[in-house]
């Protein structure tokens, strides 16, 4: 039977939910999502906040504040219940329906995509693939084959597409995202290395690998400039001229 406490609880997280959970917070859930399922998988029936916070990169503090917009699922002493804490988090971010996707642009990361197994899995089902080069059209990948961007909107209606991605070059991208938006889908997942502008209703994530290059490009020669001037700091040492013998520096001076 559940607890009063339990139910209080319960309405309490149901509360933070309709408030809202912070960008930042959402965004760490599928890490934590992630972390859990490998527990999982290893037959892990409760976990720490410290022990998960260190499987999802994050410290516990701040996990213990993420967790804490969802409910409060954990019990002092013992830890969190693995699987339920699994569930609320899938239930939390749509993960416990299935989510029809739509990829447009079927070239090379296109066609990776397509071809990625972690999608159904988690959830989303590559309801279909799009192109415009008509070269490509009739051309099977996976159990898909392409189909023409003309016949978007019918695809997305027939087969009830709530997601888009585009894989299209920068050039192309603004155009498909207005088919997409055109066609009634609110949620786009861009890998064109272009800003795409949509309407106030519809949520856009964008992907840009050249960026993650460039921000890793960043770390990698702030630590190159660590090492150099360590080794500045070395030299400087070994070559440092000896102290004066005034001012009671003397050899054996106490």
């Amino acid at each position: 039977m559940t607890s009063a406490r339990s139910r209080t609880r319960g309405r309490a997280g149901n509360d933070r939910a309709e408030r809202g959970i912070p960008e930042a917070t959402v965004a760490r859930l599928p890490v934590y999502l992630r972390a859990l399922t490998t527990l999982v998988d290893r037959d892990v029936t409760t976990v720490s906040s410290e022990h998960l916070a260190s499987a999802a990169g994050v410290n516990s503090a701040k996990l213990r504040k993420d967790l804490s917009y969802l409910g409060t699922y954990g019990t002092r002493g013992v830890g969190y219940d693995v699987n339920y804490l699994r569930y609320q988090i899938a239930r939390q971010i749509g993960l416990t329906q299935d989510w029809s996707v739509v990829i447009v642009g079927i070239g090379n990361l296109g066609h990776a995509l397509a071809n990625y197994s972690g999608f159904g899995s988690r959830g989303f089902q590559i309801a279909a693939l799009l192109d415009s080069d008509p070269e490509r059209l009739g051309e099977k990948v996976g159990d898909l084959e392409i189909s023409p961007i003309d016949d978007l909107e019918e695809i997305v209606r027939e087969r009830h597409v709530s997601i888009g991605v585009i894989a299209t070059p920068e050039g192309n991208a603004q155009d498909v995202c207005d088919k997409l938006v055109a066609a009634g889908v609110r949620s786009i997942l861009n890998f064109a290395p272009t800003v795409l502008s949509v309407p106030d209703q519809v949520d856009v994530r964008k992907v840009d690998l050249s960026i993650e290059l460039q921000i890793l490009a960043y770390h990698e020669q702030r630590k190159a400039n660590s090492m150099l001037a360590d080794a500045h700091l070395g030299e400087s040492h070994l070559g440092a001229p000896e102290l004066p013998t005034s001012f009671g520096l003397q050899a054996g001076a106490r």
